[in-house]
Formats: C-alpha cells, sequence, structure tokens
C-alpha cells in the first residue's frame, strides 16, 4: 500500500515501542505502515467522519491487521485510551488542531509525546504547547507534491524560546539545510506579495509583515 512522503516521515520519527492515537486518520494508511514496520507499534485509528473510518478499516482488514490496529469513531482526543503514549496529528489546520487539544485538556495533557503536522499556523501550535508543559524534541521538513511541511514533536518538559525560536524552530534554525532556505524563500515571497496587497490602513499588519521578511533574510543570509 502507497503511502505519501509526509505520512512517511512521520511515520520513521515514531519511536518503536510506542502505543499511538492517530487522530483523524482518514484511510489509516500511516496506522498500516507503521505496524508493518515490525517495531512492536500499536495504534489506534481515530476519525470524526464514518465515512474515512470505514475505508479505514476496509484497508485494514486488506492487510490482515484486524487484530493489530483498533478503529474508534470520535472526536479528538475524546478516542485517548490509558494506555496511549504517543499522539499524532497531522493534515489539518493548526488552529483546528490546537482547538482538539484544548477541548480535552485534561487528556491533552497526559500524553508524553505529540507528533504534529499543522498544515498552516505552525508558530501558533508551538506556542500553545510550549505554554501547556511540552517542549520542542526535534522538527523535520519533508517535501510532498511540491507543498513543503513541518513535522513537529513535542515531548514533556519545559524550555524557554526567543520570537526567531518560536518562527523558524528551533531545532530547524540549527538545521537549516536545502529544504529550510527553499521553505522560507517561498514564505518570504509569499510575504513580499501580501504586503502589496494590504490596504494602506492595515498598518500594524504591514508592520509585523516587513519585520518578518526582514528576520527571514537575515536568516537566509547567514
Amino acid at each position: 500500500m502507497k503511502i505519501n512522503s509526509r505520512l512517511k516521515m512521520i511515520g520513521d520519527l515514531v519511536s518503536a515501542n510506542s502505543f499511538c492515537l492517530d487522530v483523524g486518520c482518514d484511510h489509516a494508511l500511516l496506522d498500516i505502515y507503521l505496524v508493518k514496520r515490525k517495531d512492536n507499534i500499536k495504534t489506534i485509528a481515530s476519525d470524526i467522519k464514518e465515512g474515512p473510518l470505514e475505508q479505514a478499516k476496509k484497508n485494514i482488514k486488506r492487510e490482515h491487521l484486524e487484530n493489530e490496529i483498533e478503529t474508534r469513531l470520535g472526536d479528538g482526543l475524546n478516542t485517548y485510551s490509558e494506555e496511549v503514549d504517543t499522539v499524532i496529528i497531522s493534515g489539518m489546520g493548526g488552529r483546528n488542531i490546537i482547538g482538539i487539544c484544548k477541548n480535552n485538556l485534561k487528556v491533552f495533557k497526559k500524553v508524553d509525546t505529540y507528533i504534529i503536522s499543522p498544515n498552516n499556523y505552525q508558530e501558533d501550535v508551538k506556542r500553545f504547547f510550549c505554554k501547556n508543559g511540552y517542549y520542542i524534541d526535534n522538527e523535520e521538513l519533508v517535501k510532498d507534491s511540491n507543498f513543503i511541511y513541518q513535522i513537529l514533536i513535542f515531548k514533556k518538559g519545559k524550555k524557554k524560546y526567543s520570537r526567531k525560536d518560536y518562527f523558524f524552530g528551533p531545532v530547524l534554525l540549527n538545521k537549516k539545510g536545502k529544504l529550510f532556505r527553499e521553505y522560507y524563500t517561498r514564505e518570504m515571497k509569499s510575504r513580499e506579495i501580501l504586503i502589496n496587497l494590504l490596504p494602506n490602513n492595515y498598518r500594524w499588519k504591514k508592520f509585523i509583515t516587513r519585520r518578518e521578511i526582514q528576520m527571514i533574510k537575515n536568516v537566509l543570509e547567514d
């Protein structure tokens, strides 16, 4: 069964012997990949929609993994079990991910590790997790169908971060590399376009956007 580059990268970042809850599992391709790794990884594939979950069940059955992957219909962290040590949420907007976590803060704070790949508002996601008892353990970039995605790993604990750390990611800042430069060159260009589109009365937004453009330039030239 084929899996895209983003899901494969997420799957490769899951530690051996983990018990995962895959929130918004869609067709359970990630869960199947994880179990087939043969690293004693267990998963719960959950989704709020019946249609994708039914397809997930069919895919799991096709791979003869019914006894190894549990499927659950439910909203976000409401499908959590006490055995879970790793929660994976990917392919959603950043603010939607934050909302899922806020809706069940009691469960949210029980989890040791989160692997998050938001489609947007990555900085907001980082700030939310770090404000609520987690630190950024690892960050990766992956290119899939000409899009570049961030994958963020949070673990329980506290670390202090600067605005620059939250914007770029403290781990990505240390790694940099080709994808980092491509990703933030795109981010800079999109902001340059935005500046020209914003009405004159959006002074504060223009000020923030110009500051971000300069910050990106400084890092790319470093």
